[in-house]
């Protein structure tokens, strides 16, 4: 999934000729904290509704009270995983996509984001969830696969976190089985750790479920 095909409709980026209020009204409109601020096609940088009440007079236009703002953005081909890192990194709430020649292309909201993360993780799939927990060196992708696929499962998707000074990684699958006992025990004889377990038979993929819509719900205020 590229950057493009994330961007958001009904985002209309503000002009440094725009005063402070109206920036603010642009991200009240939009359920955002950030709004891209776009002169002729060309993407000036991003102004958050903290700077806006910073400003000693909100009828004042943006130019007139920034003149540089910050200019986080992906290119509209770049991966879905560099959106997630941009928007991580900058810590903000909507992000700016442009063209090789820095032109604006659109925007790519949290929400928007939060929503394409639901497709990518296949998180509405039947199926359960495994966590694992392993030493990094121990790692070994095709071993894992092996393990689900001898039950005629497959891996609809997997996720690897792991924190800073720790030689301790999680690896997250979710599979398309929702019996997952033997895919356990086999993990077990491997002496896999085996941390958390989410099924729908226990009910506790439905309250995953839940957690995702009322995060969306939260994005959506």
């Amino acid at each position: 999934m590229k950057a493009k095909n994330m961007i958001a409709d009904g985002v209309i980026p503000v002009s440094s000729t725009d005063r402070g209020s109206e920036a603010l009204i642009s991200m009240d409109e939009n359920k955002i904290s950030h709004i891209p601020v776009v002169d002729d096609g060309e993407y000036i940088g991003i102004i958050s509704e903290v700077d806006v009440y910073n400003m000693s007079d909100l009828d004042s236009s943006i130019s007139e009270s920034f003149s540089v703002l910050p200019k986080p953005s992906v290119f509209e081909h770049e991966h879905f995983f560099d959106v997630i890192k941009a928007m991580s990194q900058a810590r903000i709430s909507a992000l700016p996509v442009i063209d090789r020649n820095g032109k604006y292309v659109g925007t790519i909201t949290l929400n928007r984001l939060m929503k394409n993360l639901a497709e990518f993780t296949v998180i509405e799939q039947p199926g359960a969830i495994i966590v694992l927990e392993l030493n990094h060196k121990d790692y070994v992708l095709s071993q894992i696969a092996q393990i689900v696929e001898s039950h005629d499962s497959k891996i609809l998707s997997l996720f690897i976190a792991s924190k800073n000074e720790s030689t301790k990684i999680e690896v997250t699958l979710k599979i398309n089985r929702t019996d997952i006992e033997p895919v356990i025990q086999t993990f077990n004889r491997y002496d896999y750790v085996i941390k958390e377990t989410y099924t729908e038979d226990q009910g506790s993929m439905e309250d995953l479920k839940d957690r995702y819509d009322s995060l969306m719900n939260y994005l959506n205020i």
